[in-house]
């Protein structure tokens, strides 16, 4: 009879032991499912990333447990990513139609336009012009004119660098400065972010490229310079007042309706207690552009 006794206690224990083993693990897989909620990651835009990251920073400071990781890879690739599910923001310079995504896949993604941003065509220091007309950089990006010495400058060689066929920035350029030409094949470099063409216009004798206002700062301007386009600079209020073409909306999309943590942060991109911050970084708030 002891030994009966002893086998059902046994018996027992292991019950126990199994189902609270059971217990234990659903308790971990509830808890990662939680703290998945907390965590959202954005991809896409180079131009958008700054701002993304320093709000994402003022988030987290006011939400305790949460966490915004950003990259970069430019609009095209954000817009690849969102769609598959691979992060749960896509950031872009440029609508999904524009990315030429598929018909179906544009069909799942919403927009949140939470900013505007303007570029500037820049040049090397060397560069003796201030400013050219669209037609002169149409002609330029197409190779009609490579010489500066073709539009009042020195005698100089034009060194073509431009963005990779995913960037937003170089999606915008084509619309708004290019009147939808596209660009010579093969003309010149490419370069994948606004460092790297900061980088390349400043090395390259006779270099131009384009750059976001947000990333020109003025560290930036000593080692490139900016023309005006058809003698009107770059700046927020020429944007605003409608007298300066080159400029977007910057984009956040979701796969669906955003939900949770990534509602939640979009929210709070478009809150007006980030305009100061927006303005300082060189975008314009939403609510400076929004009847544009």
């Amino acid at each position: 009879m002891k030994r009966k006794g002893f086998r059902i206690m046994i018996a027992a224990l292991a019950v126990i032991f199994v189902t609270g083993a059971f217990v234990g693990c659903g308790s971990k897989q509830q808890s990662s499912s939680e703290d998945s909620k907390k965590q959202i990651t954005l991809g896409g835009s180079t131009a958008l990333q700054p701002l993304a990251e320093q709000v994402g920073k003022k988030f987290t400071e006011k939400n305790s447990g949460a966490t915004i990781n950003v990259q970069g890879g430019g609009s095209g690739t954000g817009m690849k990513l969102v769609s598959e599910g691979t992060v749960d923001i896509g950031n872009s310079d440029i609508t999904a139609e524009a990315a030429k995504l598929d018909a179906q896949k544009v069909k799942e993604l919403v927009d949140h336009k939470v900013c505007a941003i303007g570029f500037a065509v820049v040049v090397n220091k060397d560069v003796k012009v201030d400013s050219l007309t669209k037609d002169q950089i149409q002609k330029i990006f197409t190779g009609e004119i490579t010489n500066w010495n073709q539009v009042g400058g020195d005698n100089l060689p034009i060194n073509v660098i431009n963005r990779a066929k995913s960037s937003g920035t170089r999606g915008t350029f084509k619309d708004t400065v290019m009147g939808g030409k596209d660009e010579k094949e093969g003309l010149g470099t490419t370069q994948d972010s606004n460092g790297n063409v900061e980088k390349g216009i400043e090395s390259t004798k006779g270099s131009i490229s384009y750059l976001a206002l947000s990333y020109l700062s003025d560290k930036v301007k000593e080692n490139v310079k900016p023309l005006k386009i058809d003698g009107v600079d770059a700046n927020e209020a020429n944007i605003v007042a409608g007298k300066y073409s080159f400029w977007s909306y910057e984009h956040m999309y979701t796969k669906g309706e955003a939900k949770d943590l990534s509602k939640a942060f979009i929210d709070y991109m478009v809150n007006s207690e980030n305009n100061e911050l927006i303005k300082k970084l060189g975008y314009i708030p939403m609510g400076e552009i929004k009847n544009k």
